[in-house]
């Protein structure tokens, strides 16, 4: 699996020289993996011999979907071991996601970038496609807008024209919460009805309308193509593989944490997320991909609303010595630019279409997170 710093500089100088997880023991990672098989149950089933193209499979959510499906073929299925096609670019995506697998006689790795029309280098059968690449991390898509641009939604289509015609059992797209920008109140939590309050003009707008438009094209290859299309609005997932360069919150938090400085906090700290912990993200996934709800989207996350302030304070508390924290702004003028002042998602669609909860609490997901972290520091 020879995918390596050199591969990503060549393809975006400057984002392959970003800090590698190379050294990841996947074994850390085993009780959620065994989580997520655990929770669907006699679904699980409905996967035994299928095949997978999972694109963006370096990507953080998406290489839980692999080891979750991986676990599967290593401890569960007997009979049938699913196939799993491996896509990514690895511009972002980082190979130690995927290492642990090297001569797994089920995977096979694809080194590819979907902004080129999807070639498979024989021609397999597929039953399942997830789409999970993108650039969520908000210092890389500000940097490379235009790359942005592309993999959401010419890379999309590539994809869905790869999908056209060809049997498919389903389809996922993972979009993002990032296309409702900044709800109103009147729609907080946010429903999957809400259509949206979106700058096009803002440093977020190459990620946030191209996730929009993709989410477009998805729909009409649906209607026009029958492609059994599936749409998920993931809300703030984190846990362990979400790199601490990575830009958004949790990581940045970390990050002060784990080497020691004051958990430094960029405004008053009273805005609000919803953190979901990557388990119960990537279980709601499955959920969707193995349901008949074709041509339907979902939001996918926690609705647990938490203050930053009150993040930081937890992370704090996991830490001894504490650590601390510290306020002040981000040398950056347009930092917070368009930056949702609330961030809720409505979970009712998704609670009532399948036996499903956000179980893992923000302590014990951030504990989890850290620990894996702390080995991952222990191993360089």
């Amino acid at each position: 699996m020879k995918a390596n710093r050199e591969v990503r500089a060549a393809l975006w100088p400057g984002v392959g020289s970003r800090t590698d997880d190379d050294r990841e023991n996947p074994q850390l990672l085993e009780q959620d993996f065994r989580e997520i098989c655990e929770r669907l149950g006699e679904r699980l089933w409905l996967l035994e011999g299928s095949s997978f193209l999972i694109v963006g499979a370096a990507g953080f959510i998406p290489s839980y979907i692999v080891d979750a499906i991986a676990y599967a073929n290593d401890h569960i299925f007997q009979k049938q071991k699913c196939r799993l096609l491996c896509l990514d670019n690895f511009a972002t995506g980082t190979p130690g996601r995927l290492s642990h697998l090297e001569g797994k006689p089920w995977l096979q790795l694809i080194v590819q970038d979907i902004c080129a029309p999807v070639a498979l280098p024989e021609p397999l059968q597929v039953d399942y496609v997830v789409h999970g690449a993108s650039i969520p991390s908000p210092p890389v898509y500000r940097k490379y807008p235009l790359q942005t641009i592309d993999v959401n939604v010419q890379g999309t289509r590539n994809l869905l024209e790869f999908a056209r015609g060809r049997g498919l059992r389903s389809f996922l797209y993972l979009s993002s919460s990032e296309v409702y920008g900044d709800p109103t109140e009147d729609n907080l939590p946010t429903p999957e009805t809400y259509r949206g309050n979106v700058s096009t003009l803002g440093p977020r707008a190459c990620y946030d309308e191209s996730k929009r438009l993709a989410e477009t094209l998805c729909l009409v290859y649906h209607r026009s193509f029958g492609v059994p299309l599936k749409i998920a609005r993931p809300f703030n997932v984190y846990g362990p593989r979400l790199r601490l360069d990575d830009g958004r919150v949790i990581s940045d938090f970390l990050r002060d944490a784990l080497g020691g400085d004051p958990i430094t906090v960029l405004s008053d700290g009273s805005v609000t997320r919803s953190f979901c912990y990557v388990t119960d993200a990537v279980t709601a996934l499955l959920w969707l991909l193995l349901s008949d709800r074709e041509g339907d989207v979902f939001n996918v996350g926690n609705d647990q609303e938490v203050t930053v302030r009150a993040v930081a304070e937890q992370v704090n508390a996991l830490f001894d010595p504490r650590p601390g924290l510290r306020f002040g702004r981000s040398p950056e003028p347009d930092y917070l630019a368009d930056s949702p002042r609330r961030r809720c998602p409505d979970l009712a669609k998704l609670r009532g279409a399948f036996p499903w909860q956000p179980l893992v609490s923000l302590p014990e997901g951030l504990r989890r997170t850290i620990q894996w972290h702390r080995h991952l520091l222990r191993e360089r």
